[in-house]
């Protein structure tokens, strides 16, 4: 007989069905994309500075508190809230993109560091960050001497 299969129904089968396993790889597929995407939506969101060789340099608005409490900014010596409001307000008008530091002694009383804060942010600047100096890596202190009354 020409044509007729020779294939008994007891025999082996040879042949691959690839049908389930393009079904099972097209799965995988849109399981990754979905956690990838997912993945990539849970980044902390960060205020990144700009580099400087891009274009202009940053301006920034620098407020100090010395251990009395006395204010200044960029240097220069203030009065007291309505000045330092004055000059947050007339530096975020001039530049919408401000950053501002507090340099705030270690001796400063926390309460006044706040309460500059605060005039601050009520001025409209939002970009504040602290200045610090690297602390000395010598020796550990206890806790009772990190803390004075």
């Amino acid at each position: 007989m020409a044509g007729a299969n020779n294939v008994s129904e007891d025999d082996i089968v040879s042949g691959i069905n690839v049908t389930p396993l393009v079904d099972i790889t097209l799965v995988l597929l849109i399981v990754f994309m979905v956690t990838a995407k997912l993945i990539t939506q849970q980044g902390i969101p960060m205020d990144l500075p700009k580099a400087a060789s891009a274009g202009a340099t940053q301006t920034m608005l620098t407020v100090s508190v010395d251990a009395e409490g006395h204010l200044s900014t960029n240097g220069r010596a203030i009065a007291g809230d309505e000045e330092l409001r004055r000059e947050a307000t007339k530096a975020i008008r001039e530049n919408p993109e401000l950053r501002t530091v507090v340099q705030a002694s270690g001796s400063a009383r926390h309460g006044i560091v706040l309460h500059v804060v605060d005039e601050l942010r009520e001025s409209g600047i939002t970009k504040i960050a602290f200045a610090a100096d690297p602390a000395a890596r010598t020796a550990k202190k206890e806790p009772s001497e990190v803390i004075q009354p």
